[in-house]
């Protein structure tokens, strides 16, 4: 079984540049896992308060993973799949489902969770056809309290999640007032100014070092894992052609949308994500590298 859907191309660099104090701080470190993925946090600061609000990390983190994973049989996305319907009140839910409804209406369907329903039928040798027809974030019923699949659809949450997981860290990091903390959960997130990333590309190395001030960042690569030999593990859920970039790194200011744009945009013209970029703020850098590994920043 596949433990993650895609290779993390984005390493933090150690140091801390510009304007860190540090003569009245240093950094502390955790590391761990969480969605599949392995997870780090550098905080520049107290270290009793980076134990106390590493206690609210876990239960962010486990609370991510009763709800999103596609592993646990127990989670809320699990039994929905398997049962094609759920009641799910809970708010980290629902807040997810508003988020993937947008970033669905503005990617204008290339981004869509029911590519599970391929995954599916790729892992269990069925026919792919009839399964790319299952695909279709629209037939998804929902009201305030619950949601129905189509009929034989499947969600996966591994575009989106990451970056959703790590947003939530960042909000515990925010409400306790910490001025400088580098955040890994799958997806990057900077609180304060300077943080160097390098991105890096699983057929062409190290490409580019950009600096993160106050934003998420998110990379997708299509060709770091393959599911069959014409068949990367980032689908387009309508066309079923090969992604057009072979890495993709977006930068904006949260992590929940870069990791899905990172994503989708595997699969979108420059023409096309210059257009969604310019009707979104929020989104302050893309990052896209061809497979001859030439880099362009949109």
């Amino acid at each position: 079984m596949i433990s993650r859907r895609r290779f993390i191309q984005i390493s933090a660099a150690a140091a801390i540049v510009g304007k860190a104090n540090t003569a009245h701080a240093r950094t502390h470190r955790w590391r761990g896992r969480a969605l599949g993925a392995d997870c780090e946090i550098a905080f520049h600061g107290n270290g009793a308060l980076f134990s106390r609000l590493l206690a609210k990390v876990q239960t962010v983190l486990s609370s991510v993973e009763r709800h999103f994973s596609l592993y646990d049989p127990q989670s809320s996305l699990a039994r929905l799949n398997k049962s094609g319907e759920a009641s799910e009140k809970e708010h980290l839910f629902q807040n997810l489902l508003d988020r993937t409804d947008r970033l669905h209406d503005q990617t204008r369907g290339v981004f869509d969770p029911t590519v599970q329903t391929l995954w599916r039928a790729i892992e269990h040798g069925e026919d792919e056809c009839a399964a790319r027809n299952l695909i279709g974030w629209s037939r998804i019923h929902r009201d305030q309290s619950r949601i129905t699949l189509g009929t034989g659809q499947a969600l996966t949450f591994n575009g989106i999640a990451q970056g959703y997981a790590t947003d939530l860290i960042r909000d515990v990091f925010n409400e306790a007032g910490v001025e400088r903390t580098l955040i890994n959960i799958g997806e990057y997130a900077a609180i304060g100014e300077g943080w160097r990333l390098a991105v890096e590309d699983p057929t062409h190395g190290h490409v580019a070092a950009i600096s993160v001030n106050d934003a998420a960042v998110a990379t997708s690569s299509p060709g770091a894992l393959l599911l069959t030999p014409n068949e990367t593990h980032i689908m387009h859920p309508k066309t079923g052609r090969a992604p057009l970039w072979s890495t993709v790194t977006v930068e904006a200011a949260n992590a929940t949308k870069a990791d899905a744009l990172s994503t989708t945009f595997c699969h979108m013209s420059a023409e096309d994500i210059a257009e969604v970029k310019a009707k979104d703020r929020s989104i302050r850098r893309v990052l896209v590298i061809d497979c001859a590994g030439d880099l362009a920043t949109i």
